[in-house]
């Protein structure tokens, strides 16, 4: 169990890191969009887990794809929330 938490927190790293690259962030702080973008995607890869019952693997093609599109989701989300807010 606290091997796959640990494995969902690496691959969100590594997922935010690179989402935060994709996503244009408009002038916010980085390390807050790659922090947004690694709870994206550490969320996404549980939503995953609880759906399809398969367990956490660095190695599953799905469950990478999975935390990328929640990680880019929480970027994009994180940086609509921004802008709209004006600061």
């Amino acid at each position: 169990m606290i091997v796959g938490i640990i494995s969902w927190i690496v691959i969100g790293l590594i997922v935010g890191f690179i989402a935060t690259k994709v996503v244009d962030l408009h002038g916010d702080d980085p390390r807050l969009g790659f922090a947004v973008a690694c709870g994206g995607a550490i969320v996404a890869a549980a939503l995953y887990t609880m759906i399809s019952g398969a367990g956490v693997s660095a190695w599953n093609v799905w469950s990478v794809l999975c935390a990328t599109i929640g990680a880019v989701s929480g970027v994009v989300a994180w940086h609509a929330v921004r802008a709209r807010d004006g600061t």
